[in-house]
């Protein structure tokens, strides 16, 4: 996720400030995603108005809030065996 230079906007505002506020100054910007944008008022919007006292805690709403289109390949792990009555890939041995 690439915040498109909204992450100094942010950084320089004075804090506690509340998401309509952060809103109503870039809710237009987009946020780059792995597969697509997504606007940054759209993303807090989802969690409804609160107060941030810090820059550090709107980056880490729009982390868990942008779509399933940030993470790239969807229910992808190379790492996570198969469970019980699943097929999964058989280990190879180099």
């Amino acid at each position: 996720m690439r915040l498109n230079g909204i992450d100094d906007r942010l950084e320089r505002h004075q804090y506690p400030m509340t998401s309509a506020e952060i809103i109503a100054a870039h809710g237009n910007a987009t946020v780059e995603l792995a597969d697509g944008t997504e606007r940054l008022g759209d993303v807090l919007e989802l969690f409804g108005e609160q107060t941030f006292d810090r820059p550090d805690e709107v980056f880490d709403t729009l982390r868990a809030g942008v779509c399933h289109r940030a993470v790239g390949r969807r229910f992808y792990s190379d790492r996570d065996p198969a469970t019980a009555g699943e097929r999964g890939s058989q280990p190879v041995s180099f």
